[in-house]
């Protein structure tokens, strides 16, 4: 409770002087992670699929593989990056304060946290929605029927506000029971302490193989919210925000052309006349689109090459889940990632 008190007083004072501190030319974070040889990247350790880590030591899931991403491009190392694990109401300050680099936290993006926190969202990786789960032999199939049930949910979350609204407009009451950790929330759900707990989907549906029975578990099929996660950066430093945000771009971009972490080796400049692919993959004559980004000529090339396109971080840590792609396809397959242009 000391270490969160501290990060939370740290965080109201960095709040105060983010904007001077940046103005005055500060050393933005590109360089601070260059000149370290190591990136710091907020991440969750409780959630298997997208961060967590495994009994091996290593740290595993979609978030984390963005991690690596993000070292690649800029360090030409995807092992060249230290995961630090934040609780719910951490990562912001932990943001905010410098502890971090980068938060991928399954963090969604809202107008108050854009403005009030201090933080720039770069372009969503995952586009989730808030749901329920509770005990199939309960019966219960609608939201109305949860009226004076017990909801367990995590503090520093969207979902406490998604609940109360939602509850609200249906006109009944439920009996919210906040828990500080994922893991304490579950834990205690499987114990019976509250009747139903209520988060985004993939956490609901990752957390259920984590249950003493998961088949005796169902995940009501209805949404209510829009949850778009993705990375999160301090407020101010454009140049990091645009690093960041045109490595998750170069993941959309690649599944989009066919480029995988297989085959983008094979990509030539001799064998290779789409000249959006060329600059993508820094095969033109020019400084490629690095030199624009502070990054090295092959930046895109080192991304795919470490962890693969967009679809293949997906299929390697979400489809074991049981997660469907849905809307997490390529615009061009009736979904919404859309890569920005690469001119």
């Amino acid at each position: 409770m000391r270490k969160l008190l501290f990060r939370v007083s740290a965080f109201l004072l960095a709040i105060a002087l983010v904007v001077p501190l940046l103005a005055e030319g500060e050393e933005g974070i590109l360089d601070k992670v260059k000149n370290r040889g190591r990136l710091i990247c907020g991440v969750n350790k409780e959630l298997p699929g997208f961060g967590f880590l495994g009994q091996d030591g290593e740290w595993k899931g979609f978030d984390v593989d963005y991690g690596r991403a993000i070292a690649a491009a800029v360090l030409g190392d995807p092992n060249k990056v230290e995961f630090r694990p934040l609780k719910a109401a951490e990562r912001f300050p932990a943001l905010q304060t410098g502890e971090i680099d980068v938060l991928i936290r399954n963090t969604t993006w809202t107008l108050t946290r854009d403005t009030d926190l201090g933080a720039d969202f770069c372009p969503p990786t995952f586009y989730d929605g808030q749901g329920f789960m509770l005990r199939k032999e309960l019966g219960i199939t609608s939201l109305t029927e949860l009226a004076g049930a017990t909801v367990g949910v995590t503090a520093g979350s969207t979902t406490e506000l998604n609940l109360a609204d939602t509850t609200r407009a249906l006109g009944i009451e439920v009996e919210p029971v906040v828990f500080e950790e994922t893991e304490t929330l579950y834990q205690s759900y499987d114990q019976e302490r509250c009747d139903v707990v209520t988060s985004d989907k993939s956490q609901l549906l990752s957390r259920r193989q984590s249950l003493k029975n998961p088949d005796d578990h169902v995940i009501l099929d209805v949404t209510i919210s829009k949850e778009p996660l993705g990375p999160v950066t301090v407020h101010g430093d454009n140049k990091w925000n645009d690093v960041v945000s045109w490595v998750v771009y170069a993941t959309f971009s690649a599944e989009e052309h066919g480029i995988t972490q297989a085959n983008v080796s094979t990509f030539k400049p001799e064998n290779t006349e789409n000249p959006e692919i060329k600059r993508f993959l820094g095969l033109d004559e020019s400084g490629g689109m690095g030199e624009k980004l502070g990054l090295s000529k092959d930046w895109a090339r080192q991304v795919i090459a470490a962890v693969g396109n967009y679809g293949e971080i997906f299929d390697r840590n979400l489809t074991p889940l049981g997660l469907p792609r849905g809307v997490n396809k390529p615009w061009t397959q009736g979904g919404l990632l859309y890569a920005m242009p690469f001119r």
